[in-house]
């Protein structure tokens, strides 16, 4: 019996991208090695035909509220496949890196992988001031739980679904993404892999001061929690 997999990707008013994004999985080269794959859409209440568009190219989609966190949570639970894989819908993330990255899985025994943009950026695809933000957020987050990552808030993790029993996520938010990964590398067997990165299609959806915003205040609060870890 093949091991099933998930492709799992929030989408909120994604249409100019979301049919390219779906497209890129490489579902055949991965049913030659011997996975099923379910593609999943978690979509936060787009108002254009973003559910539309993914559902005529067979994919399934399940409707959320509003939310990053909240949308990878509710997706998590819905995964079907034994290993999620997570991108955005917005064709920025490398789908035809995901073979190479799940045999690194595979190979290494590892519990989750995050992907490091920044080791091979393309020009453009990501504004200065996020830029910025995003290595002073990993600065934090390693200084503050004591890791060595490259990129705190990449979006494309590959992971074993099972791991989920064994970690706290709380966030309903952007800060998930710098929560999966503290969590994982702090009590799962975890690593970083380079990957590349693509500027993205479509209307940027990152509030780039409140979002940067809600996840430092992530940081401190989760540091300093009494459950913290």
């Amino acid at each position: 019996m093949n091991m099933k997999i998930t492709i799992l990707m929030p989408a909120l008013d994604e249409e100019e991208s979301i049919g390219e994004t779906i497209r890129n999985v490489p579902s055949a080269e991965l049913k030659k090695l011997g996975y099923d794959v379910e593609v999943l859409v978690v979509d936060g209440g787009s108002i254009d035909k973003t559910v539309e568009i993914a559902e005529s190219l067979g994919v399934k989609v399940i409707r959320s509220e509003r939310g990053y966190g909240r949308q990878y949570r509710l997706g998590f639970d819905k995964a079907q496949g034994e290993i999620i894989i997570t991108a955005d819908s917005d064709n920025s993330y490398p789908m035809k890196e995901i073979p190479a990255i799940l045999k690194i899985l595979e190979k290494e025994d590892l519990d989750f992988i995050s992907t490091n943009r920044f080791s091979k950026l393309d020009k453009g695809s990501m504004r200065p001031l996020n830029y910025l933000g995003n290595i002073v957020l990993t600065f934090l987050t390693n200084f503050l739980f004591g890791l060595k990552l490259k990129d705190s808030q990449s979006g494309m993790w590959i992971f074993k679904k099972n791991i989920l029993d064994k970690i706290n996520l709380t966030s309903n938010g952007m800060p998930l993404s710098q929560e999966i990964k503290i969590e994982a590398f702090k009590k799962l067997k975890s690593r970083e892999v380079d990957s590349s990165y693509k500027k993205r299609v479509g209307r940027v959806k990152l509030r780039m001061f409140k979002d940067g915003w809600d996840n430092l205040k992530y940081l401190i609060r989760k540091k300093f929690s009494p459950h913290s870890l």
